[in-house]
């Protein structure tokens, strides 16, 4: 949290020293929209529910009915994307689309078990799908491409700020990392049966490593830490834009929160099978100065065109 209070600080400092005080207002409130309180959506795999939690903790049903529920991700519109798949038993194979108000709707279809969604900058929709060792690409409109093939069981997924795509291996304990060319290498090896994946705002990816129950934290070097031990089964991820870790542990119904300190507490429990998490309107990233400086201009621009 230190980190990233002081990238805060610098950065408005960097905006307001040319520009003055009403500009320093404006940078300050686009700033503050970026860590704005977020609410949790958890697919819970035995229920066929997704939930809604509140930055308190209150849940409510977001969706109901499913197949067997299992990624999440939400694009830059605020529709919420799930993989409906399973792979022990029947499965639906499909992608739903579920706009903020609840309404569904089928996004793809004919995939054999669906399990890790991301997007990327551009708004595309990647795809795990599991049993068959593929990852595939989605245009906004629905057409689809094999991005990569191959894969023992891919199941989370997770983009850098670079544009790479972050995949667990689930069946191999690799994480390998695509370019967005579809160059693969190998960024970890030997890991358990790795789970969920999700980056920090430092650009550290966090693993959610199911067979030995602990959280892994891996520089972009790729040196790797033990962030936190001892879990049931730990499967999603995501962060808060305070820089909270939430965990899902499948085992024992639970979700956890972790400061960037490592200090736990229970979230939620009583869940039938956590399995994936995402965060409402993920943050965005703080500008770098360069950038506030040109917010810092428009903001000017704005105001005195309204005083006028």
């Amino acid at each position: 949290m230190k980190l990233m209070k002081t990238k805060f600080k610098f950065s408005i400092d960097a905006a307001c020293h040319p520009f003055g005080g009403v500009v320093c207002a404006g940078v300050v409130m686009l700033i503050a929209s970026s860590a704005q309180a977020q609410n949790l959506f958890a697919s819970d795999y035995y229920s066929g529910n997704i939930y809604e939690y509140t930055p308190g903790g209150a849940r409510t049903t977001f969706a109901s009915g499913l197949g067997d529920p299992f990624g999440l991700a939400f694009n830059s519109a605020g529709d919420l994307f799930e993989a409906d798949g399973n792979e022990l038993g029947p499965y639906s194979g499909s992608i739903y689309e579920f706009t903020p108000g609840g309404a569904r709707n089928t996004f793809a279809t004919g995939l054999v078990t669906p399990s890790g969604l991301a997007f990327n900058s551009a708004g595309d929709l990647f795809v795990a799908d599991g049993s068959s060792g593929n990852i595939y690409e989605y245009t906004p409109g629905g057409g689809r491409t094999t991005f990569a093939s191959g894969l023992a069981s891919d199941i989370g997924m997770a983009f850098n700020s670079a544009g790479d795509l972050f995949v667990a291996d689930s069946g191999s304990g690799d994480i390998y990392e695509y370019t967005p060319g579809g160059a693969q290498s190998t960024f970890a090896s030997g890991l358990s049966s790795t789970r969920g994946l999700a980056f920090n705002s430092a650009g550290d990816l966090f693993v959610a490593d199911y067979g030995s129950g602990s959280i892994y934290e891996f520089t972009p070097g790729g040196a790797r830490s033990t962030f936190a031990s001892g879990l049931d089964t730990p499967s999603g991820l995501a962060f808060n834009s305070a820089g909270d870790l939430f965990v899902e542990d499948f085992g024992t119904g639970n979700i956890y929160e972790y400061t960037p300190g490592g200090a736990r507490t229970t979230f939620a429990s009583g869940l039938a099978g956590p399995l994936t998490l995402a965060f409402q309107g993920e943050a965005l990233p703080i500008p770098e100065p360069s950038t506030l400086g040109l917010l810092a201009v428009g903001i000017t621009a704005l105001l005195v065109h309204r005083r006028r």
